[in-house]
């Protein structure tokens, strides 16, 4: 028993031991330290607001994709189809969901003849991607412009304005914020 007690004794101390570390007080520090320094982000990025017809509310997040299909939103990239989102680019699988993307797309828009950017008919890995290309947006101007009544101008706008560019000046590409755009399309008065 003796020898039974000196192994376990120490393997059960660092346990209890790593787990107050790793499992309390580190992650304690961390939301502490990320509430404090990063309080938007940390309480999820939730975008509250008055659209045109009065309504208040929390939206959404500017971190998390929403779904959006209606031909009047500027809609994001693909969601996930319930498959998985890290499929192999030249598995038979991801060209059906690709092709099938594809078609969804020429049937919301049969107008509009451009080749679609990659962003729409592909799926991130986390599938909630909330940001789409400039490419992406530019590819839905028209269409959202027909069915809201509004100039092209106006639209191309609004998405200027919800464009984020590279960090510092050189990382990255520019991406285009679906939700706070959509919002801003729908707080226009007509």
């Amino acid at each position: 028993m003796k020898r039974f007690m000196q192994i376990w004794k120490p393997a059960v101390v660092g346990f209890l031991l790593l787990t107050l570390v790793c499992g309390v007080i580190y992650p304690g520090v961390v939301t502490i330290i990320a509430g404090a320094a990063f309080q938007d982000k940390a309480n999820g990025s939730i975008i509250e607001g008055k659209l045109a017809d009065g309504e208040s509310g929390k939206y959404g997040s500017t971190e998390i994709g929403q779904t959006f299909t209606q031909p009047e939103y500027l809609i994001g990239r693909a969601a996930s189809d319930g498959a998985a989102t890290n499929l192999n680019p030249t598995s038979e699988e991801q060209k059906q969901l690709v092709e099938k993307r594809i078609a969804w797309w020429h049937k919301l828009d049969p107008a509009n003849n451009r080749v679609i950017p990659m962003d729409l008919v592909t799926a991130s890995a986390s599938g909630v991607d909330p940001d789409i290309s400039e490419a992406a947006a530019a590819y839905q101007v028209d269409r959202i412009s027909k069915e809201r009544g509004i100039s092209t101008k106006v639209v191309k706008e609004i998405i200027a304005e919800h464009t984020s560019k590279r960090l510092l000046g050189f990382w990255g590409e520019p991406t285009v914020n679906v939700l706070q755009v959509n919002l801003a399309l729908d707080s226009l008065k007509m």
